[in-house]
């Protein structure tokens, strides 16, 4: 697991994968050992057919969380967006980024 996160991290900090205006169709999961920052005040623009909005959000770089603002992400028929997201478990924390799955 150790492996994977670590694959993971260089991944993300090397932006394989997170172009932006393209969304991904798998999930990559990051082991964190500390908290995000609070999340920032950000204001959600009005919508925009045929797109979802993905909230502006902290991405982990490798070393430090990086905040991602807003963007629009173009629907894909289907599928159902899960946005990116931070979870507690146990003493750690774990970052998955956003991700289209099967409806």
């Amino acid at each position: 697991m150790r492996i994977q996160s670590a694959v993971a991290a260089v991944a993300l900090s090397l932006g394989i994968g997170a172009v932006a205006g393209v969304a991904q169709a798998r999930s990559v999961e990051v082991e964190i050992g500390v908290a995000p920052p609070p999340p920032r005040e950000e204001v959600v623009p009005a919508p925009r057919p045929g797109y979802i909005y993905e909230r502006g959000h902290y991405t982990w770089d490798g070393r430090a969380y990086v905040w991602s603002e807003g963007r629009f992400i173009e629907e894909r028929p289907g599928h159902v967006y899960a946005p990116p997201i931070v979870e507690h478990r146990g003493e750690r924390y774990y970052y998955r980024s956003g991700h289209w799955d099967d409806d």
